[in-house]
């Protein structure tokens, strides 16, 4: 594997409360290469979306960090304001997870995908536009400028998302973090939007940080896998040992519930078609 893009090093994010200090993230680390998709895999709470938060430098005022976070190199951890503006996007590009609360209803598509590259890229709004288009050329929309020429609600969830995705392209970051990207999509959009993320990091090289609770799309996209539970990672590895041999007994436990679903998905799929006439 290729030296990593991300590095992560004892991460901790705390929180101060009445009853003493809340550990969001206890002592994390793991690194991330181009070209890879590492999952960030865990319950609710445990603490994924907060690591997400941290490498981009977004989290509350209230939190403390500390630890190391490198990105091609260069540590982040204590960078300023404006520093860090200059590392969002052009290294560092984030889908969220549900784009309508991401994208300014009142501006257009056009105007949202051109700001980055006039800021972070000094490109003119002709240029930054073309890129635009090829963007979202590059993520299957096939009007792009139809599509540039609208506002946000005039589009579905599924093209909401292909937006966000073609956005986080437009520098052409090294990383790209996916925070739940299809939890509010219905079934074959969402496994078009994961097909679409394992093409990109084949065809542009990406390294892509998904964060989910969802085994299944762990077990159809990433490389390598870390399982997270209480703000601590418990359990890292490639897909195949910590899927075909976890070690840890949440990890087990998680995999368990993931069968009895799938097996309760499948024996009512089975019944529907049963009763059809």
């Amino acid at each position: 594997m290729s030296a990593p893009y991300l590095s992560v090093r004892n991460l901790s994010v705390t929180f101060p409360t009445r009853t003493g200090t809340f550990h969001a993230i206890d002592d994390i680390s793991f690194d991330l290469a181009r070209g890879e998709i590492l999952a960030l895999v865990g319950e609710s709470g445990s603490g994924k979306s907060m690591t997400s938060l941290s490498i981009m430098r977004l989290l509350p005022e209230a939190a403390e960090m500390s630890g190391r976070i490198e990105i091609d190199g260069r540590d982040i951890s204590a960078l300023g304001r404006r520093q860090i503006e200059n590392v969002r996007g052009a290294k560092v590009g984030m889908i969220f997870q549900e784009p309508m609360t991401s994208l300014n209803p009142v501006l257009t598509i056009a105007r949202q995908m051109t700001e980055g590259p006039v800021r972070h890229n000094g490109v003119s709004r002709r240029d930054a536009l073309a890129a635009a288009r090829t963007c979202l050329e590059d993520v299957g929309i096939a009007e792009p400028d139809r599509v540039l020429a609208q506002y946000p609600h005039q589009l579905s969830g599924g093209m909401r998302q292909r937006i966000m995705i073609a956005a986080s392209l437009a520098l052409r970051p090294g990383i790209l973090i996916a925070d739940e990207p299809t939890t509010a999509l219905d079934v074959t959009v969402q496994s078009q939007v994961l097909d679409l993320l394992v093409d990109l990091k084949a065809r542009l090289g990406s390294g892509i940080l998904l964060i989910t609770h969802d085994i299944g799309v762990v077990a159809e996209t990433a490389d390598r896998v870390a399982v997270m539970r209480g703000g601590r990672i418990l359990e890292t590895g490639t897909v195949d040992d910590v899927l075909g041999a976890p070690q840890h007994d949440y990890t087990k436990e998680l995999l368990a519930s993931h069968l009895t679903v799938e097996k309760g998905l499948k024996l009512r799929d089975a019944q529907f078609e049963g009763a059809r006439p």
